[in-house]
């Protein structure tokens, strides 16, 4: 299948490692030139040399996106290299293990942190990067959630962030003057995936049985999804082939979630 995507110029925030470095490869796969972003600079620079790797452009930016002067010089070297950009993926965000199960013992600003951290980045490279899209009368923009966006389970701040994420898709995606120039929103909501040197598989090393006694009672595959499972429904959202999918939030959790 033509995804459409050859040529086009996309961002993958926190692009360099887990889900956000599956994404940006297979953007790339498809003969997209990608920027990313990143806090870690050995893992921006891998990635970046993978990318190019496909034989398109690559752009690597050292950003936090909870600061929003670093944003800032994220979208300020995407428009002088490029002047252009067709596809944004609102990947930066996390939090779900952030403060503490007893939410009395998590200070305030935990809340505050995981908001920015999610929704106001997204909202941030959305609205920075929305006019050269109208511009180009053609866009895509998918940001990550999660499931625990779509319902109950998770620490109640990142619920909230995620939730707010889904809305801020939704509510462009209703938008007449931004369908009808091409541009569509969405949300990918994943559930639980194993990346590497994070939570889950510190667990899995921690104690082995353990972890895969639970995975066999509590997840109906009885495994963990990848990021590359997640990033191929992140690059057929951004093709030309979706223009049909917009204000949706898409689960990829392999049956996890409760939510219809």
């Amino acid at each position: 299948m033509n995804l459409g995507l050859k040529g086009k110029y996309a961002l993958v925030t926190g692009g360099s490692r887990g889900i956000g470095r599956s994404i940006a490869l297979s953007l790339a796969g498809e003969g997209c030139h990608v920027a990313i972003c990143s806090r870690r600079p050995e893992d921006l620079q891998r990635t970046v040399a993978e990318i190019r790797q496909r034989g398109v452009e690559a752009i690597g930016i050292l950003a936090d996106v909870m600061k929003p002067v670093d944003i800032a010089v994220v979208v300020r070297e995407i428009k002088q290299r490029w002047g252009l950009l067709h596809i944004l993926v609102n990947n930066a965000g996390g939090g779900g293990r952030w403060g503490s199960e007893n939410i009395l013992e998590t200070a305030e600003t935990v809340w505050a942190e995981v908001f920015e951290k999610n929704t106001m980045a997204a909202v941030r490279f959305t609205t920075a990067f929305l006019p050269l899209m109208v511009q180009a009368n053609w866009g895509r923009v998918v940001t990550i959630t999660s499931i625990y966006g779509r319902e109950g389970g998770g620490r109640p701040w990142f619920n909230m962030a995620k939730a707010a994420q889904m809305s801020l898709m939704k509510s462009l995606g209703l938008r007449p003057e931004l369908a009808r120039g091409n541009i569509t929103f969405n949300s990918v909501a994943p559930g639980a995936v194993m990346i590497p040197n994070t939570g889950w598989a510190v667990e899995q090393k921690s104690d082995p049985l353990a972890f895969d006694a639970m995975l066999q009672r509590e997840f109906t595959l009885g495994r963990l999804g990848t990021p590359e499972e997640v990033a191929d429904v992140v690059t057929f959202l951004c093709s030309e082939r979706a223009s049909l999918i917009n204000g949706a939030s898409i689960a990829v959790d392999g049956g996890q979630g409760r939510a219809f």
